[in-house]
């Protein structure tokens, strides 16, 4: 397929990215997005052009009208999505002629991102086919009555918009044959696999440590050794990468990339990034330094990053800079990602009042207006204060604005200037307190309330590490209430799932992301308390996920469920990004679950992920830095982790000293019964045998095959060769 089937020259040329002013909408009409429940959907309800969402009405409409079909898909964060309602969706001239020509739908990404797949890819294919797009979002799409996709771009001005939408419409009429062709020859692209389908050999295949250290080497290139994070800009966190930078010097005992994934966790948390007020971490750094966000904060970055934090805490417990970021993260989750049931919302805007980042920046005026107001308990405490936040009448963003950040150590500044740390620290916190309390009186971003069953299963996992790292059981009991409510409202009676939770309603048939975080995290839970009930629906839901998601043919799992109706394309979901692939995380879920299980479970699951890892060790090996999740998996295979079982009555303490320490890739079981033999009705083989009347015991296995039982944790510790 060459790139002459995508290359629409005459309007590509006239497609820039001038600006243009918004304009408010003129009709207070609602279209049929009525009674939707994304947040997202729900900005576009009073837009002139009459938006449907995505749903067969819509679809059997294009094809009954025989009519190009407009697909917009966004996200209620996404600040270029805003500037593209404001300009052209609420602008009643382009009402007129997408309502004329298009049949229009609007799709929150966060809720069908299988129907942003599909599309994304398209762009991402006429992108690298020589069309002169870019693709983000909002993602734009036209498409023929049937769904086929013919041309798909990111953002236009109105006049680019207008100019699209005249170009699409009038080669429909006159010349609809070549956009016939090019729709199926996209089409092909989109459902062919990038990974190569193989069969397993006879013989399982045997993976070494070389196979884990070559993984490496573009990494050590790549990264910024300085800044931390990748070289350049813009710099996203990449936590499941830095999870396995984490795993990797552990296993190997490499300094070099521990120091790799020391300076990046202190950059971000030192950075603009971070919110050194509230707590919780922007989307990603527009710069190398890790300074301006793009201010947007969203709940499947804060999840994994506390889990980040808090295994980094685990390896080093007197980083103040791993601890503050985990407790004010989490502070920041419960104050205002939090509805009354327990579940957690999704994102909070980038902008508010029609400003990016309006919220969160200061003048220098602006901050010693609130500061002026403290008792003065040091010398000069403002100065001290903006030289510690990098705070300037200049500014280090727009309009002379100030993105906070830590510019200094605290430790340095109190050496320098000769006064106790402790009182530059309490300063610091009632500074902090009171540009808090000045700032909440601003008009705030824009909340998404939506509650997503995977994102919510990050957080969940989040407050479980963390509450490993600090002991604090207010944590653990943050988690359990989450978990119930997960359990009620996102699973079904047939023991499927649901992806969303809005207004006191589950919808959306869920995908592949919710079955195997959902499922990761009950077992993370029972994990931590040893309730058999976590695990019997980690268990569940596994299952649940192989019987209808599960493709035979290549080992992989599709990303949709074979009760879904049909896209385009059912893909399947293999590139780790910010969040892992569906398929990492269900080969990770099986290899954890089968150290649990009874034999044969144990064989099949791990034979699965196997055959998953098999499937995708080229990809992994060509391109590590892009398949964290994978790494992890193949290290895993490479090596695998420790099983430890506790059993006897003092086991919850065992535990709780066990995990506070870092262990990578062990699997927790057991009980508190010491009754001997078969604990009565377990569904986890694992505790076969281990429990011994009147003695609490801690077994340290590899592969099932235990040492002598320890009889306490500094023994078991011991055992492990950690000290």
């Amino acid at each position: 397929m060459g790139p002459s089937h995508f290359v629409l020259a005459a309007l590509l040329l006239a497609l820039t990215l001038t600006g243009c002013k918004a304009q408010q909408p003129e009709s207070a009409r609602e279209n049929h997005l009525a009674g939707e429940s994304s947040p997202y959907l729900l900005q576009h309800l009073y837009n002139p052009v009459d938006w449907y969402p995505w749903k067969e009405e819509a679809l059997e409409k294009a094809r009954k009208e025989d009519k190009l079909i407009l697909i917009s898909v966004g996200y209620a964060a996404c600040h270029w999505c805003h500037v593209m309602e404001h300009e052209s969706f609420e602008d009643s001239t382009v009402a007129a002629v997408q309502n004329r020509d298009y049949i229009s739908i609007k799709v929150d990404r966060e809720e069908r991102p299988d129907v942003d797949d599909v599309y994304m890819t398209a762009c991402q294919i006429i992108a690298q086919s020589g069309g002169r797009v870019s693709c983000g979002w909002p993602l734009n799409i036209v498409a023929l009555p049937d769904g086929r996709p013919v041309y798909a771009g990111t953002y236009y001005p109105k006049k680019d918009w207008l100019l699209l939408l005249d170009y699409f419409s009038t080669n429909f009429r006159d010349n609809r044959a070549s956009l016939e062709a090019q729709a199926e020859a996209l089409s092909e692209v989109i459902s062919s696999p990038s990974w190569e389908i193989l069969q397993p050999p006879a013989e399982p295949p045997l993976w070494s440590k070389q196979d884990a250290q070559t993984l490496i080497e573009p990494w050590l290139s790549g990264m910024d050794a300085k800044k931390g994070g990748r070289i350049g800009a813009p710099k996203f966190p990449m936590p499941i990468n830095y999870r396995f930078l984490l795993d990797y010097s552990n296993m190997f005992e490499a300094p070099e990339v521990e120091a790799l994934m020391q300076t990046s966790l202190e950059a971000m948390a030192n950075g603009g990034i971070y919110d050194h007020l509230a707590g919780g971490f922007a989307r990603y750094s527009t710069d190398e330094n890790w300074l301006v966000p793009h201010f947007e904060k969203m709940l499947y970055d804060n999840g994994q990053l506390v889990s980040l934090y808090s295994r980094a805490l685990k390896r080093d417990p007197d980083n103040a800079t791993y601890r503050r970021v985990v407790v004010e993260t989490l502070d920041w989750i419960q104050q205002e990602m939090t509805s009354p049931e327990g579940g957690w919302y999704s994102s909070l805007d980038a902008d508010s009042e029609g400003e990016e980042g309006k919220f969160y920046i200061w003048t220098q005026d602006e901050i010693r207006e609130v500061l002026t107001i403290l008792p003065p308990a040091l010398p000069e405490p403002i100065k001290l204060y903006e030289e510690l936040y990098g705070i300037s009448k200049r500014g280090n963003w727009e309009h002379s604005k100030n993105v906070l950040h830590l510019a200094r150590s605290p430790q340095e500044l109190a050496a320098e200037e000769g006064i106790e740390l402790d009182t530059l620290e309490q300063w610091m916190a009632e500074a902090r307190a009171a540009l808090l309390e000045a700032r909440d009186e601003r008009i705030r971003p824009g909340l998404d309330n939506k509650i997503l069953t995977s994102w919510n299963a990050l957080m969940l996992m989040g407050y479980l590490d963390a509450y490993e790292a600090l002991g604090m059981e207010e944590y653990l009991n943050i988690a359990l209430r989450n978990a119930s409510f997960l359990e009620q409202h996102a699973l079904r009676p047939d023991g499927g799932l649901n992806r969303n939770y809005m207004d006191g309603k589950s919808s959306i048939n869920a995908f592949l992301d919710d079955y195997g975080l959902l499922a990761s995290a009950y077992l993370k839970l029972y994990e931590v308390t040893f309730e058999e009930h976590w695990f019997n629906l980690s268990l569940a839901l596994t299952d649940y996920a192989i019987e209808h998601f599960y493709d035979e043919q290549d080992g992989l799992f599709f990303y949709t469920s074979d009760l879904d109706d049909p896209l385009i394309a059912r893909k399947k979901e293999v590139d780790d990004n910010v969040i892992a692939s569906s398929n990492a995380i269900m080969a990770t879920l099986l290899l954890r679950l089968s150290h649990l299980v009874e034999p044969d479970r144990s064989a099949l699951y791990y034979r699965m992920a196997e055959r998953q890892m098999l499937a995708m060790s080229s990809s992994v090996r060509s391109n590590s830095f892009y398949a964290g999740q994978w790494a992890q998996v193949l290290l895993e295979l490479t090596e695998p982790g420790y099983e430890i079982v506790i059993v006897g009555k003092d086991a919850a303490a065992y535990r709780r000293v066990l995990q506070s320490r870092d262990l990578p890739r062990a699997v927790f079981a057991g009980s508190e019964s010491d009754k001997s033999g078969r604990l009565e009705n377990s569904p986890i083989a694992l505790l076969d045998g281990k429990a011994v009347k009147g003695e609490s015991l801690i077994y340290i296995c590899r592969d099932r095959i235990c040492k002598l039982p320890a009889r306490s944790p500094e023994e078991a510790l011991q055992q492990l060769g950690v000290h």
